[in-house]
């Protein structure tokens, strides 16, 4: 068993998931308080239209609308952004904002503050990134480090498996290096994953920047399998800690 894997501790819920979330807040939001993220919504320029809400579901992916949807069957009436199903349809896989712009902006804002829309969030986020994220690290026998590793390259990089999705950098990271539940060394095997990632992440303009596999690869050699507090580290030049 690699070392500081225990097969019982997940990312899923407690102090590890917000950690976990904490930790990818930083590099998303530039802020540790990843629950004021629900409201978050903006256009980044990486192509995919709006990013939105605590893990930045966008329109051009369609989770985004995923999200919405949902939200109206939690709250069908006096709901604000029932309205823009059809245009979220129609921009899906572009960065258009037909149908969309400041109007669509200012309603999920108000959405954000609803228990309905939060609940969305939630739902769509363990249901596509942290379920399938959880039964890969099972299977590849990781740590919550290797899980964070993990949740993080699939927030930034959506859960597909072509080349440049979550599934593809595994499957390219499983070819350069064996996973601890396959015998191999857990710290090699992580930074077998972020090399896998890396060219991934040159390859968008808005994710050029690889602080934040730095941030990772000092996780790794600190050897902080366990995302032990009191926790410290750096993203884009800024400092972070949580206690």
């Amino acid at each position: 068993m690699a070392p500081g894997y225990r097969s019982q501790q997940t990312i899923k819920t407690g102090q590890l998931r917000a950690t976990t979330f904490s930790l990818v807040a930083s590099a998303e939001n530039s802020t540790t308080n990843y629950r004021q993220q629900y409201g978050y919504i903006q256009d980044i320029g990486d192509g995919r239209g709006y990013t939105a809400g605590i893990i930045g579901f966008t329109s051009g992916n369609g989770d985004l609308r995923q999200v919405i949807q949902h939200y109206v069957r939690l709250k069908p009436h006096h709901n604000g952004l029932r309205r823009y199903l059809p245009a979220l349809k129609r921009v899906e896989g572009t960065a258009s904002h037909r149908g969309l712009g400041p109007q669509f902006v200012r309603a999920w804002r108000r959405a954000a503050k609803t228990r309905q829309l939060v609940r969305a969030e939630d739902q769509i986020l363990n249901d596509q990134y942290m379920q399938p994220v959880l039964k890969a690290a099972k299977k590849d026998g990781l740590s919550p480090l290797g899980q964070y590793i993990y949740y993080d390259a699939i927030v930034v990089h959506g859960p597909g498996n072509d080349a440049s999705s979550f599934g593809g950098i595994r499957r390219h990271a499983l070819k350069l290096a064996r996973a601890p539940r396959q015998g191999g060394n857990q710290a090699e095997y992580l930074k077998a994953f972020l090399k896998a990632r890396t060219p991934v992440m040159k390859a968008e303009a808005a994710h050029k920047d690889l602080s934040r596999l730095e941030t990772q690869r000092a996780l790794i050699k600190a050897g902080n399998y366990q995302l032990k507090r009191p926790l410290r580290w750096q993203m884009y030049g800024d400092h972070y800690h949580l206690n």
